[in-house]
């Protein structure tokens, strides 16, 4: 039951995602899906291609008709589902990856009826793959698709207007999927650009593929230096983005409050991890800004419940409803960001004029799966009789584990729903009150894992 998580099925191939495993996957994931045909594609893994052979037998066996896009970006497995293939509409899509995950890892991102499918919903389908017997095979009904291509164009003819843009764009695929489209629709745009590996190769081997971890910048970073005036990068599936300048490493949060900048008003969703400084200064504009949970699916729920126009993750998932889909495309945000540049907007200048502030990366604090949750718990009945030398406490926002809202700042203990690890984060106005939360909540989260 391990490799069923919150967002997504995931675990390491041959020993955990194998021929009866899989197959038990579209078998019993057939039978949520009402419509008759599936969109499935997979990223650069070796075995992805294999797993895809045993989650087609699976849906075939549970009726449903696949249609194959091959090897593409998670983006553009989630674009099948807004398209019609010779009059068909897929009712669902699975993209078969393991996005920033090493090598052995695979998995199943899956969509039903253009929403996601995650939370009880895969630990129910867990359970029930548990329980079955490997389904009886039949004939394979497979159709494909040029998903690519499709997607390609729209990017072109929605971008038509940046044709040939002078600014010098380097970029780094990370040996991930993004380089099955990026270099094609930066060439057709008749941009100015210098790739990093961009060949997809499922061992990664010149680095790992997740942006968000800042050494597996250091590539992109000194070519920027050298030869560029914006730098992108992309997690192996391409559903993440890194935004750098000769200054800044833009996270998510202030990426959200630049691309704001050109919709009236909008409805803004951002995750409990995101600076206080995006919220506050969101809502100064006339936006509407909402706190939600952590997690791609959480924020793609959140956002068609309340009709918002784009919506962020700290790490690098940015989400557009204005003109677009609704889920976290890296590529279409790349193109979003140097419509900004062709506006104008010197993104260094805008970043400079907001409120500075101290904020930490992501602490993770291990912890098991058994006990993360406890912990919260533990921690959330602490605060209703704090210790006498801990911050004086504002209010208390328990959308996704505890964010505590302080007189300078904030301090963030949160379970992951994908590891067996607590995420913290802290920021304030000031650098010592910074430090100052981050280690009352610390001893906090201590004397939470000494009670249980």
């Amino acid at each position: 039951m391990s490799i069923y998580r919150e967002y997504d099925i995931r675990g390491i191939y041959e020993k955990e995602l194998n021929e009866e495993s899989v197959t038990k996957i579209g078998y019993a994931l057939a039978s949520k899906i009402e419509g008759e045909y599936v969109s499935v594609g997979y990223d650069a893994r070796s075995h992805s291609p294999i797993l895809f052979e045993y989650l087609v037998a699976g849906l075939n066996s549970g009726g449903k008709k696949v249609l194959d896009m091959g090897l593409v970006p998670t983006p553009v497995n989630y674009f099948t589902n807004y398209q019609e293939w010779d009059s068909i509409t897929p009712s669902a899509s699975v993209m078969i990856t393991g996005s920033h995950n090493p090598s052995e890892y695979n998995g199943f991102k899956i969509t039903v009826d253009k929403a996601p499918f995650f939370g009880e919903e895969i630990y129910a389908l867990g359970r029930e793959c548990e329980a079955m017997k490997m389904p009886a095979k039949v004939a394979r009904d497979v159709t494909k698709i040029d998903a690519k291509e499709r997607y390609i164009d729209f990017m072109i003819n929605e971008f038509a207007h940046l044709k040939g843009m002078p600014t010098k764009i380097v970029y780094d695929c990370g040996n991930g999927v993004g380089g099955v489209v990026l270099p094609e629709i930066f060439e057709k745009l008749e941009l100015h650009t210098k790739g990093l590996y961009i060949e997809p190769d499922g061992t990664f081997p010149n680095h790992h593929p997740d942006p968000s971890v800042e050494k597996n910048l250091a590539d992109v970073k000194a070519l920027l230096e050298k030869e560029g005036d914006i730098a992108f990068a992309y997690d192996g599936d391409a559903d993440r983005i890194a935004v750098l300048t000769h200054k800044n490493n833009i996270k998510g949060d202030m990426m959200a409050l630049l691309y704001s900048m050109k919709m009236d008003k909008p409805i803004v969703v951002g995750e409990v991890k995101c600076s206080q400084v995006m919220y506050d200064e969101l809502e100064r504009r006339g936006a509407k800004a909402v706190m939600y949970k952590t997690g791609h699916s959480n924020l793609k729920v959140k956002m068609k419940e309340i009709n918002a126009d784009l919506a962020c993750e700290v790490s690098g998932h940015v989400f557009f409803k204005n003109r677009y889909f609704g889920y976290d495309d890296a590529i279409y945000a790349t193109l979003r960001m140097l419509e900004l540049l062709d506006d104008g907007i010197d993104l260094d200048a805008e970043l400079a004029k907001l409120p500075q502030v101290f904020s930490t990366e992501e602490i993770k604090v291990e912890t098991t799966e058994a006990e993360k949750f406890k912990i919260i718990a533990k921690v959330k009945e602490l605060l209703k009789n704090p210790p006498a030398d801990f911050p004086t406490i504002k209010d208390i926002i328990d959308v996704d584990g505890v964010r505590i809202n302080f007189e300078k700042g904030w301090g963030l203990v949160r379970a992951s729903n994908t590891t067996p690890v607590l995420v913290t984060r802290f920021e304030s106005t000031e650098e010592v009150e910074a430090k100052y939360y981050e280690d009352a909540i610390n001893k906090l989260i201590q004397k939470a894992k000494d009670d249980l």
